[in-house]
């Protein structure tokens, strides 16, 4: 049951949302010559995904849940560091307002996951 939920939707999202990171990075980097904020959301952003993708591994139920939790972190995280980005003006509204949204649905299906699979 608990592969099935991932395999379902959560992967496939955060690996599209993954790349988008990566391409928002390419472009901090190579138009707007921001270097250090855009290297912590590329962390963060894409670690996302790989600790979903471990979760698909998981030993027990409480280790499942455990990788989930840290990539609801991680998306926490990727958040924060869009805010920084945007309101540092070196992402307009629209770019902002796109991947933003996309996170933030991430963080509520990730915080669902992690509610429903915690135990006692």
């Amino acid at each position: 049951m608990i592969r099935k939920v991932v395999d379902n939707d959560v992967y496939e999202v955060t690996q599209a949302f993954a790349l988008r990171v990566v391409n928002m990075y390419k472009y901090l980097q190579d138009t707007q010559k921001e270097y250090i904020i855009s290297k912590q959301r590329f962390r963060s952003g894409t670690s996302i995904g790989a600790n979903v993708r471990e979760a698909r591994n998981a030993q027990s139920r409480a280790d499942f849940s455990n990788k989930m939790n840290i990539a609801l972190k991680e998306a926490d995280e990727t958040a924060y560091w869009l805010e920084l980005l945007h309101k540092a003006e070196f992402i307009d509204d629209e770019m902002f307002c796109s991947i933003y949204d996309d996170c933030d649905k991430i963080i509520g299906i990730l915080t669902k996951i992690v509610k429903s699979t915690k135990t006692c």
